[in-house]
């Protein structure tokens, strides 16, 4: 029971936007502005069904088993669209800028045309299509809480295919963010290909 009433406190959103006469209702979200290394993902969700066995929340707030199970049930569920900005091009045009393109990616990904995207957050993306922000919106409506895991999952698995291909990072561990492990790798062996480096203040600083 306490799973089912986790899940339908997520739906007022997309209960209100059925109500108002939206047809397809996009949840988007990303994952990944804060690390020194890995690309920024998005993800747009656009549910068939709002049922769900598993609880669906903000992806911070689930264990990585936890949002594994929620990552398949979703893609059963719904309609997803992924957004990928790599690395240099976050160098090149800053990471609220590549947050931007990455979700509008995502959007541009889905099989389906929302007439309603429900977005984390402030952002307003140059798309044709209706838009509602929501800060804390992985909290608030369930299509942005399963965007919140799908982006999540997604940057996750590149981030550990990174660590085979950079070993001695980390990467499979803290996922690019500056954890003290992280920042004494960067230390020892230098910046990875993988590294921001116009994050590289941020790693400075722990230098002393």
């Amino acid at each position: 029971m306490a799973r089912i009433q986790n899940n339908n406190r997520l739906i007022d959103e997309e209960l209100k936007a059925k109500a108002d006469g939206y047809r397809l209702v996009a949840g988007i979200d990303e994952a990944g502005r804060g690390p020194l290394a890995g690309p920024v993902v998005a993800a747009s969700v656009v549910l068939k069904d709002y049922s769900f066995s598993c609880v669906i929340d903000d992806s911070k707030k689930l264990s990585a088993r936890a949002r594994q199970l929620a990552y398949g049930q979703i893609l059963d569920k719904a309609f997803v669209g992924i957004g990928i900005v790599a690395e240099d091009d976050i160098d090149r045009i800053n990471i609220y800028r590549a947050t931007l393109a990455a979700m509008q990616m995502s959007v541009l990904d889905l099989y389906v045309r929302p007439d309603l995207l429900l977005i984390d957050g402030n952002m307003r993306l140059r798309l044709k299509a209706d838009q509602k922000c929501i800060i804390r919106g992985d909290q608030k409506s369930l299509s942005i809480a399963c965007a919140s895991i799908v982006a999540k999952v997604t940057r996750d698995r590149l981030l550990e295919f990174y660590d085979r291909i950079f070993p001695g990072y980390g990467f499979g561990r803290h996922k690019g963010y500056g954890t003290r492990g992280h920042m004494l790798a960067i230390r020892r062996m230098g910046y990875s290909p993988v590294h921001r480096r116009s994050f590289g203040s941020i790693i400075d600083m722990t230098r002393g």
